[in-house]
């Protein structure tokens, strides 16, 4: 079982205040975003994390969060270091939704904390309007864009998330 007390850094029922100037203000919402992401999986056994929502879907709790310790990379890219992107690959895009074992729910949402270190490391220093030094992106984003494109990505995954939770047990909410 995951517990709510390991995985949460931020209280994600108090959203980050609207008087922080734009960068706190991301990196706020982010956390917040981080939070409820790792909440919606909190006090569920590794079976539940596997849950999917209903056929064709292949979406799961799981699934969820494997896909975002891979999308954290474009915060990791500003460091400059080899990219790890843990569940992708070009042959089969999706992955993370795929191939879900509850045996290794645990170091799936260890991974998924560790992507979330390194990109919270990858970026201190870095001003909003530099581009990512990454020679393997063809179109360098400016860290600006990238935290506009992760609240999107976490905003639409979370409400996915709401609705599989919901599904599991019944709890709704952040």
């Amino acid at each position: 079982m995951i517990s709510s007390q390991k995985i949460t850094r931020i209280d994600p029922f108090d959203p980050p205040l609207d008087s922080l100037p734009e960068r706190e203000s991301m990196e706020a919402w982010v956390e917040f975003h981080r939070a409820t992401l790792l909440l919606k999986c909190a006090d569920l056994n590794a079976d539940q994390l596997i849950v999917r929502s209903c056929p064709p879907s292949r979406l799961s709790l799981l699934g969820l969060v494997r896909h975002m310790a891979t999308v954290e990379s474009w915060f990791s890219d500003f460091d400059a270091q080899p990219r790890e992107l843990p569940y992708w690959s070009p042959e089969r895009r999706d992955i993370a939704f795929d191939d879900l074992d509850p045996a290794t729910a645990e170091a799936d949402i260890a991974c998924y904390i560790a992507a979330v270190d390194r990109s919270r490391a990858a970026v201190i220093g870095v001003g909003l309007d530099e581009r990512c030094p990454c020679d393997q992106c063809e179109d360098p984003k400016t860290l600006r864009w990238v935290y506009q494109h992760m609240l999107e990505e976490y905003a639409r995954h979370n409400g996915h998330a709401d609705l599989l939770r919901e599904a599991i047990d019944g709890r709704t909410g952040d």
